[in-house]
């Protein structure tokens, strides 16, 4: 796998994917999505395409914090209605893969995150402007939830940016913060051990790549805790704006890079 060892990082590339993964717990339990800057800088440290299987168990281990903590609050009906749209959008995504080299795989993601930088805008001036949720119980609605959900697994599986994607989707469903978070805790859990298999079989994933996830994954726990004590404290709209801009910052990275 062309990767990077942890004894090949520097101190400061380590302390830049430490971050990285903190910041992925405390968007697990704070601001779901907010991890795109955590994409970012994994792509930037890392060879890209090397990059979304070792941010994997990082995120997955986020999860398994985020479903300790708010595992009575999923709802389940929507989380069956998005599944199988979602085991396409995966599909897709490792054929995808499959066919991609790090410089695609690098453009892809930049692409992506400032795709998800622009539906977030999008998302945000559309419920200001309407007050309330759109309908998701209609025709329309499960349209729209197929839709969603092919894109968030496609996103997931090539640059595991999905959060943005059921993001969008949770809060137009009209989910208030605690069964938001619980909703998804749940959704990505079960998403991210279901591409294990996939990241491990194109060799993004192996025993030097584990060893730095290993590494890693402490940091993630303090971020968890950070979020769950933030969680009814932080001014979110602020924080959505900061989480934009650098997800900006970072998609244009990747493709002016």
């Amino acid at each position: 796998m062309d990767t990077m060892t942890l004894w090949h990082l520097t101190g400061w590339e380590f302390a830049a994917l430490a971050f990285a993964a903190l910041l992925v717990g405390f968007s697990k339990t704070a601001v779901s999505g907010a991890n795109t800057v955590s994409l970012a800088i994994f792509a930037a440290v890392l060879p890209a395409r090397a990059s979304t299987g070792i941010l994997l168990p990082v995120l997955i281990a986020g999860d398994v914090l985020a479903v300790l903590t708010y595992r009575r609050h999923a709802h389940w009906p929507t989380l069956w209605r998005l599944f199988p749209a979602v085991g396409v959008g995966v599909v897709v995504g490792t054929l995808f893969l499959v066919w991609a080299d790090d410089a695609v795989v690098r453009t892809s993601i930049g692409v992506i995150l400032l795709f998800m930088a622009a539906v977030t805008v999008w998302r945000r001036r559309r419920a200001d402007a309407d007050g309330q949720p759109d309908e998701v119980t209609s025709r329309t609605g499960r349209v729209k939830a197929r839709s969603y959900g092919v894109l968030g697994g496609f996103t997931t599986m090539v640059a595991n940016a999905g959060g943005p994607v059921m993001s969008m989707y949770l809060l137009s469903a009209g989910f208030r913060k605690l069964g938001f978070l619980g909703t998804s805790a749940f959704f990505f859990l079960i998403v991210n051990v279901s591409k294990l298999p996939f990241s491990a079989g194109l060799g993004l994933i192996d025993g030097p790549s584990l060893l730095l996830d290993a590494a890693l994954v402490v940091f993630v726990v303090p971020g968890a805790f950070l979020g769950k004590w933030a969680v009814d404290r932080i001014n979110q709209r602020l924080f959505e704006r900061l989480v934009i801009a650098a997800t900006i910052v970072g998609g244009l990275q990747l493709l002016l890079a």
